[in-house]
C-alpha cells in the first residue's frame, strides 16, 4: 500500500479470526479511530443485545466520521457502513484456524474472566449454550465468506483485500506503520 493509508477500514472475517486484533493493530499503526460492532453496537451489559434503532444511531454516527476502524458490521446496518468504506480488509483464514483461535480465545476468556462486549464475560456455560461464539462460528461461516463474494461482484462496492495467512497480515501492517521503529503491531488469535 502507498501513499495515506485507508482511513475508513472494515475489517470482515468469520468469528474467530482475528478481526479485533487486526483492526488494532491497524489502528495502532495509522492512529485512526478503531470501534467494534459487538462491544460498540451490539452488546450491552448482561448479554441483553442493544435495541437495533440504537445501533442505527451509533453505527450511522461511526459511518459520518472521517476516519474509522470498524471490527466487523452486523447486515442489519452493514449497506449504511459499505457506502463510507474505503477498504474491506478481509480475514480469510482456513476453518481450522479461526475455530482454532476462537476456542483457545473462549477459553482464555472463561479462566480470566476478562470483560469484554460491555463488560460482559464468557463463562462455561454460556460457551456450551446452542446460541454460544462457538456454535455463532459454525453458523456464520459460509454466510460470511459468501458476503464478501457478493461485494466483490459489486463494482459500486469498496474493494476488498484477503488474508489467507496472519503473518501476510501482519507484514501488510507493518507496511501501512508510519516509519517508527518502536510501532510495529502484531495480530493475535
Amino acid at each position: 500500500m502507498t501513499g495515506v493509508p485507508a482511513q475508513r477500514v472494515l475489517f470482515h472475517g468469520v468469528t474467530g479470526s482475528g478481526k479485533t486484533s487486526a483492526a488494532h493493530a491497524y489502528a495502532i499503526a495509522t492512529g485512526v479511530p478503531e470501534f467494534s460492532a459487538d462491544d460498540d453496537l451490539g452488546w450491552l451489559p448482561g448479554w441483553k443485545g442493544r435495541p437495533l434503532e440504537d445501533q442505527y444511531r451509533i453505527e450511522a454516527t461511526i459511518a459520518a466520521q472521517d476516519q474509522w476502524v470498524l471490527v466487523s458490521a452486523y447486515s442489519s446496518w452493514r449497506d449504511t457502513i459499505l457506502a463510507r468504506t474505503e477498504l474491506i480488509v478481509f480475514l480469510d483464514y482456513p476453518r481450522w484456524l479461526s475455530l482454532g483461535g476462537l476456542i483457545r480465545r473462549t477459553i482464555r476468556r472463561i479462566i480470566s474472566k476478562h470483560p469484554v462486549c460491555n463488560g460482559n464475560t464468557e463463562t462455561l456455560r454460556r460457551a456450551l449454550a446452542k446460541d454460544s461464539i462457538i456454535a455463532w462460528h459454525f453458523k456464520t461461516f459460509t454466510r460470511k465468506r459468501d458476503a464478501i463474494k457478493h461485494i466483490r461482484a459489486d463494482p459500486s462496492m469498496p474493494p476488498v483485500l484477503s488474508f489467507h495467512r496472519p503473518r501476510d497480515l501482519n507484514v501488510w501492517i507493518a507496511a501501512v506503520a508510519p516509519v517508527q521503529p518502536s510501532v510495529r503491531p502484531t495480530c493475535k488469535d
